[in-house]
């Protein structure tokens, strides 16, 4: 099974050089080896040009929001990745800065000796500057290959204002690309020539290094110029960790998702958000668990293409509940991520919610708190306190809770510009999944993306869709949340 062309970008306009040494994998989003089309890529350029493969994955020091946090999480995948390729046919070169800019020039040196490379085409975060600035650099073939979710990105030609109309587009367009999922393991029986030994100017410059940073060596991550201050969590990163969660979602919690889930005290959600962001699990990887659970095929799908939530699928309830969030809604953001270059602005929101909240910008607010009051969880309110104090303890909000906290954010800042620069920055500093398409459609959510308005009009938020804690105390299993996060 060859890639499918729709995910392959060319970066650059440079050839590919028959003569370097080996194909380079450069990771940098899908940090795991199996069910991954860009690893799956470089495979196939390596077995064409009968080349060795090297696999660079690296992890600078001045992102943004860099801190422990992060850090652990990406080097507990690390370690589970340097693991994988031992003893395989393919080298793995981890590099992790110990100081700020000590990685500068490692790619295009390792490039020097390539016959081209191999990227991740991610279309959020930092992450599409940084590859269109590499492929000006390079002097050889740079590729990047969408591997984000079931539907390629290019597939859709136009960004979707609902999830009624992405639902739509998807029922109608996904089922020609169910047939088309990365290899689970792009390796197997992969005969690819061995190398003797990397560059020795870019080994002598760029030591590949993987320190043991298991739980015992957290402490080697003080000497780092990163923020501190967010502390690793106890929730363990790399593809071990999230295959495990995977499959005990399935076996747990699969079949009441849809009834358990919006219930913090049921603890009915998957919690392979974090996972799916660093690239440790695939989407294709967890509707193959969930298809073969459910002992589906795609025979079953209804013909009919109707936009529904439920039944297209034909799997349980919960099932389709999940994959409606899976997919609908996760790839819905994707879709806008890699079509606007504003869509972490306001500027991004519908019309009739951006000129709603602008009229309403100077109402009074019932109160008004600074970041730092947000940041501290230092309102009135004990259940949004809850939500930032379980995100400032584990790197997660609830799901449901994640819409209230956002809303009361709006509420109660200056203005909708400053509500959203609030809600980016917490998000982004403090949760795992931060810094995510899926990330700034619940940001954005809250704001009115991808929703409609709503009578009557309101102080602050117009016709935007309006929470209050109170109904959702009534309406959710709250009392031991409250009790846990107080």
């Amino acid at each position: 099974m060859m890639v499918p062309p729709m995910r392959i970008r060319t970066v650059n306009q440079a050839p590919p050089d028959t003569n370097g040494r080996y194909v380079l994998y450069w990771m940098t989003a899908y940090r795991r080896f199996r069910w991954n089309f860009s690893f799956q890529r470089a495979v196939e350029w390596a077995k064409d040009l009968r080349k060795p493969l090297v696999v660079l994955e690296a992890l600078r020091c001045d992102y943004p929001w860099a801190s422990d946090r992060l850090h652990q999480f990406i080097l507990e995948g690390m370690v589970d990745n340097s693991a994988e390729l031992s003893n395989r046919p393919a080298v793995y070169f981890p590099f992790f800065e110990r100081e700020k800019g000590q990685g500068k020039g490692l790619l295009e040196n390792l490039s020097k000796y390539a016959c081209v490379v191999v990227t991740d085409d991610f279309p959020a975060f930092f992450l599409p500057n940084m590859i269109a600035a590499a492929g000006k650099r390079l002097s050889i073939k740079l590729e990047a290959v969408d591997s984000n979710g079931l539907l390629p990105l290019r597939a859709a030609d136009r960004v979707f204002s609902s999830a009624f109309s992405f639902r739509r587009f998807l029922q109608k367009e996904l089922p020609e690309h169910l047939s088309d999922f990365p290899l689970e393991d792009p390796l197997a029986n992969a005969d690819l020539p061995r190398i003797d030994s990397l560059p020795e100017e870019v080994v002598q410059n760029w030591p590949p290094d993987m320190v043991p940073f298991s739980r015992q060596g957290i402490g080697g991550l003080s000497a780092l110029p990163i923020d501190h201050s967010v502390q690793s969590v106890s929730t363990r990163g790399g593809t071990r960790a999230g295959e495990d969660l995977l499959r005990s979602f399935i076996e747990e919690k699969l079949r009441v998702y849809h009834s358990a889930r919006n219930h913090p005290d049921e603890e009915g959600t998957s919690g392979l958000s974090p996972y799916l962001h660093f690239g440790h699990v695939s989407v294709h990887q967890i509707f193959s668990k969930i298809a073969s659970a459910e002992k589906w095929s795609v025979e079953q799908l209804d013909s009919r293409v109707q936009g529904q939530r439920e039944g297209w699928w034909r799997m349980n309830p919960g099932a389709e509940a999940f994959l409606d969030e899976l997919i609908t809604w996760r790839e819905l953001g994707f879709n806008m991520c890699s079509k606007r270059k504003d869509y972490d602005q306001i500027t991004s929101l519908p019309g009739w919610a951006l000129e709603d909240l602008l009229k309403h910008s100077a109402d009074d607010r019932p109160y008004v708190y600074s970041m730092h009051e947000f940041e501290e969880a230092k309102t009135h309110d004990p259940l949004w306190n809850a939500a930032q104090i379980q995100l400032a303890m584990e790197g997660r909000i609830h799901n449901y809770l994640r819409m209230l906290w956002g809303k009361k954010i709006l509420h109660w800042s200056r203005s909708p510009q400053e509500a959203l620069d609030i809600m980016i920055e917490l998000n982004n500093r403090y949760a795992l999944d931060g810094r995510d398409p899926n990330s700034y459609t619940g940001i954005f959510w809250v704001l009115g993306r991808y929703d409609r308005p709503w009578a009557p009009s309101r102080p602050v938020f117009g016709k935007v869709r309006y929470m209050s804690s109170r109904s959702t105390m009534r309406k959710l299993k709250v009392a031991h949340y409250l009790q846990r996060y107080r």
